[in-house]
């Protein structure tokens, strides 16, 4: 179990707290057209704030490289985030993000005042973790809190390098829920434990199927590396998504599950067509039997019931991957189905970023949820097993 101390293990009241958040959001001329990671992380910053600490946020936004770039700023994060929170968020404009602004207004902080530093990328050491940016952001703080789970993954300055220099170092809580839930359900799941993964290849995600298989009580394969698992077992795919090198793989996976007893759940049938387009001719094959010529886009409606029929006597569900393409309409039933299927269980379910995040989010399924993780790269990894060095920086409890 992982056992990290966050914002609640803490006095805050007159320490300047440096936040590293996640506020990487999508921008279109200046405008934020996606604001759901500023919203989540409201309540790490409230909580800051009414216990009187002084608010130093910041975050990475694009890939600027180390340049300075003006539409990479977070100019206008600030200017919403003041509107979110109700007070100004002031905005310390330093092309070197620890700049004579951010100083100045630091300096001038009162308890309960909010801060944002220039796009922590702005610096080139950020990405390698160079020692000098580290010290800089430390220079400004008393207290580290890591709210940021989507870059958990990499040992960045802003989230792993400053925690060196500075005595506390704690979690918010964006980052302890996704420890209470991604990383802790893998490790110490309520059973039956039913882990579902769909996507395009098995090659991304073979140390997830690897570590799953020693954990879960069912596993279930859809999406396009269904297809490597159908050849490696001697059907036809026609022009389907393949990955001809990991066919032995798929071969020792399903010896390893069958070794473990644990149930995987191949697609009984596919939907099939003639064009990887949303006007192409669709027909429905049984597994094994698609046509040359042919692709599978989607799980057929057995299989979708056969998924469905599993998720119901689950007590533990992760999802990490769509069942097909499921931004065509045409392709989306499968996805849609265990979409629905999990909305309207009473187990614990917990949706792994990415495309499976966007998917329950498009198809309305969302707030049904128990937990959708903010982190594609991140939460794959958690549940491949591996420490996240964004987590492992936090002080124990």
């Amino acid at each position: 179990m992982l056992n990290k101390k966050s914002v609640d293990d803490i006095n805050v009241k007159g320490k300047r707290v440096l936040v590293r958040c996640d506020f990487n959001v999508p921008l279109i001329d200046g405008k934020i057209t996606d604001e759901n990671r500023l919203v989540a992380a409201l309540p790490t910053i409230k909580k800051l704030i009414a216990d009187g600490g002084k608010i130093i946020l910041c975050s990475h936004l694009g890939k600027p490289k180390g340049q300075p770039l003006p539409e990479l700023s977070l100019a206008p994060v600030a200017v919403r985030l003041s509107e979110l929170l109700g007070q100004e968020v002031k905005f310390a404009a330093d092309p070197d993000v620890v700049g004579p602004n951010a100083k100045a207004a630091v300096e001038a902080m009162r308890d309960g005042d909010v801060i944002l530093l220039e796009n922590t990328r702005y610096r080139a050491e950020e990405t390698k973790n160079k020692e000098a940016f580290s010290k800089d952001l430390a220079s400004l703080c008393d207290i580290f809190v890591n709210d940021a789970f989507g870059t958990a993954h990499r040992a960045h300055c802003s989230n792993v390098g400053v925690t060196k220099f500075v005595d506390t170092a704690v979690v918010g809580y964006l980052m302890q829920k996704e420890i209470d839930f991604l990383g802790n359900a893998v490790e110490n799941p309520e059973r039956p434990f039913v882990a579902i993964l769909g996507g395009s290849k098995v090659s991304s995600k073979i140390s997830v199927i690897e570590n799953l298989l020693d954990k879960v009580d069912t596993l279930i394969i859809g999406g396009g590396m269904a297809y490597t698992f159908s050849k490696a077992k001697g059907g036809s795919v026609g022009s389907s998504l393949l990955e001809e090198d990991y066919c032995k793989y798929a071969l020792d996976m399903i010896k390893k599950a069958e070794d473990k007893g644990v149930k995987l759940l191949l697609p009984a049938d596919h939907v099939v067509a003639d064009a990887f387009s949303n006007d192409a001719n669709v027909q429905v094959v049984k597994e094994g039997t698609i046509p040359d010529g042919w692709m599978g886009l989607d799980i057929g409606p057995e299989t979708a019931k056969l998924y469905v029929d599993t998720v119901k006597n689950a007590k533990t569900v992760v999802w990490n991957g769509p069942m097909g393409c499921f931004e065509m309409s045409k392709f989306a039933a499968g996805t849609e189905a265990v979409a629905k299927a999990l909305s309207e269980t009473d187990a614990i379910t917990i949706i792994g970023g990415g495309d499976s995040a966007a998917a329950v989010n498009q198809l309305g399924y969302g707030d049904k949820m128990t937990h959708i993780s903010t982190g594609g790269g991140a939460s794959l990894e958690f549940l491949e097993g591996k420490e996240l060095p964004g987590v492992a920086a936090a002080n124990d409890k």
